[in-house]
């Protein structure tokens, strides 16, 4: 059984890549993120190089002015993409940031953008 690891191939890279993924559909919204997923196509998923879930990541600077709070959100949404990468199925996901950041502690911003990940993954494989 593969290790869920967050491997380069896994990660959305070129603006292309993220710019076909946001064209997709908007898997669900929450309080911070909005998940958009644009599903492979079938001829793609044949062969030993099958395709597998996709992650990019866009973390505006107008809705979280510090980079440490970025960061720590990018930080955040990659552990909770990790943890159930294999289970979803091959597509390109992004998931951006549509929230002003008010002020509160950083660990408290975690646990919160910890959970709304974690549900917005687990819708993401029931779809």
């Amino acid at each position: 059984m593969p290790s869920a690891t967050f491997p380069s191939a896994a990660r959305l890279h070129r603006p292309t890549e993220f710019s076909a993924a946001l064209s997709g559909r908007r898997v669900s919204r929450g309080v911070y993120f909005v998940l958009t997923a644009s599903v492979v196509s079938l001829s793609e998923q044949i062969g030993p190089n099958a395709p597998r879930a996709r992650l990019g990541l866009v973390m505006a600077k107008r809705f979280a002015h510090h980079a440490s709070t970025r960061n720590a959100l990018k930080r955040v949404v990659r552990e909770a993409f990790r943890a159930c990468r294999l289970s979803l199925a091959p597509a390109d996901y992004v998931v951006r940031l549509n929230k002003h950041i008010e002020t509160t502690s950083l660990s408290a911003l975690k646990r919160a953008a910890r959970e709304e990940a974690n549900a917005h993954f687990l819708k993401a494989e029931r779809c």
